[in-house]
């Protein structure tokens, strides 16, 4: 098969596409033919980099988010039959006490490929009304901003949350979650563009944070009160520093990315003054939640934005406009032609 097959760490450029071997799905597993997987900015290009927590061994695959169509099913597989459309989620093992968590496209070869083989347990449904990159996206980031906002968040209908980098995949996923919880959405983006885009999937008011001062901006809409919640997932030292600023009394932030940098500053008076929470969760991944969020994209409840979708062979430049924050939405791979 051909995949992009990462050999040494570095830039973009170390992204080669090569002939390897088809895996073959052992017990427990299913062989996909990926028809689409995403660039993300920290489980692909940070790892492609070098600069992720824990390295893969080379040489190494990406893709955390394939999805496609089953192939082959390895021994005692029932559940999932040759002809499946499917999307996968990427924890393989979840980490415990004394095992380490186990990720597709980052600990094991992933979906930068024509194939894949993967846990069966991991694979979702996919309605025949949905494509893949949308299947994709959606199974990648809904069933997170579920978990972060109301489960970790305990986001509360008529509540004011403010979503940051609210047109990207999991700030858009949070938008549209924050609306089906009943909440006041200030969607938070750093570009007008942006902030039109995520106002479109729900917003009730919106703030460029390149060119406004959030914290002001926030207290505004709130009429001084500050939000309830802040879905934060970006980490920039500066826009930290203004989603504390915006938080009211007894607020909760929760957080599933550090693609801005990771190390902020923290105004720990004010954490205590106004006995705020900061929760920090890779988001527990619920199959009930991509069910229904899958179901929702079918009928088009739930909707994703999607820059560009580009051949496998095209992967570093994929990198590169993720790298250059030039994409408005999502950036998808195809390996196998769309049908």
């Amino acid at each position: 098969m051909k995949a992009i097959v990462l050999r040494s760490f570095g830039g973009p450029e170390v992204l080669r596409l090569e002939e390897v071997a088809t895996p073959e799905p052992g017990p427990g597993e299913v062989l996909v033919r990926v028809h689409a997987v995403s660039v993300n900015r920290t489980l692909d290009l940070t790892v492609r980099a070098g600069k992720y927590a824990a390295l893969p061994q080379l040489p190494h695959v990406l893709g955390t988010d394939p999805s496609g169509v089953i192939a082959a099913v390895g021994p005692g597989v029932t559940t999932r039959k040759v002809g499946d459309r499917v999307s996968t989620t990427s924890i393989v093992r979840v980490p415990t006490p004394t095992t380490p968590m186990i990720a597709l496209g980052v600990h094991v070869w992933g979906g930068y490929a024509e194939y894949v083989k993967v846990p069966a347990e991991i694979t979702h449904l996919v309605p025949d009304a949905v494509d893949f990159p949308t299947a994709t996206v959606v199974t990648r980031h809904a069933a997170t901003a579920f978990s972060l906002l109301r489960d970790e968040a305990k986001l509360k209908a008529g509540e004011w949350v403010l979503i940051m980098g609210a047109a990207g995949g999991l700030g858009s996923a949070g938008v549209q979650v924050a609306k089906l919880i009943g909440a006041k959405i200030i969607v938070a983006a750093g570009a007008p563009e942006r902030v039109a885009a995520a106002l479109k999937l729900g917003g009730d008011a919106g703030i460029d944070y390149r060119r406004q001062d959030l914290a002001a901006e926030v207290m505004k809409v709130t009429g001084g009160v500050g939000v309830n919640v802040v879905f934060e997932n970006i980490g920039d030292p500066d826009l930290f520093k203004q989603a504390i600023a915006s938080m009211g009394r007894g607020a909760r932030l929760v957080t599933a990315g550090s693609h801005g940098g990771g190390i902020v500053p923290l105004d720990v008076t004010r954490l205590y003054l106004l006995n705020l929470t900061i929760v920090g969760s890779f988001g527990r991944i619920d199959p009930a939640d991509v069910r229904a969020s899958l179901e929702a994209a079918a009928h088009g409840r739930y909707k994703v934005i999607i820059d560009r979708v580009l051949p496998l062979s095209r992967a570093a430049e994929a990198h590169r406009i993720v790298a250059d924050r030039t994409a408005l939405g999502k950036v998808i791979l195809t390996p196998t032609p769309l049908d």
